[in-house]
């Protein structure tokens, strides 16, 4: 994912994502990941059997990588881990919703304009069909 593209105000969204996603063979759902104290929704990721069981297992947010294809145990490398409270399905089966509790003020891997990692990857807000504009920008 290019700064680029995390930063500027153009709508580009990536409508091809979930293809790419089918292309891997992988058996996944989406997860959303919601803060439980504050219902604010942080991501949207994807998990397997193996992300969900090492989730239920060690309390934290685990997924599956769809861009590495491998595990990804969210805060591994950047300390914002999120504790894992409760992991809910829909009617359908076929997505989930993570309640958690970041472990620090981080969730996404971008970062803010006073430097800190930003604390939802939902950061900016369609002003027009072309244009975004920053929500949350610490």
């Amino acid at each position: 994912m290019s700064a680029d593209l995390e930063e500027h105000l153009e709508l580009s969204l990536d409508f091809d994502k979930l293809a790419s996603v089918a292309a891997t063979d992988q058996a996944v759902v989406p997860v959303v990941l919601q803060h439980v104290d504050t219902g604010q929704v942080l991501f949207v990721g994807y998990a397997n059997e193996l992300a969900l069981q090492t989730s239920l297992h060690e309390r934290i947010a685990v997924l599956w990588s769809t861009s590495r294809n491998e595990l990804w145990r969210k805060g591994a490398t950047s300390g914002d881990t999120l504790a894992l409270i409760d992991v809910r399905v829909n009617c359908e089966q076929n997505s989930l919703l993570y309640m958690v509790r970041p472990v620090n003020s981080g969730v996404c891997h971008t970062v803010g304009s006073d430097g800190t990692t930003r604390p939802s990857c939902y950061y900016r807000a369609i002003t027009d069909a072309s244009s975004l504009r920053f929500v949350d920008d610490g």
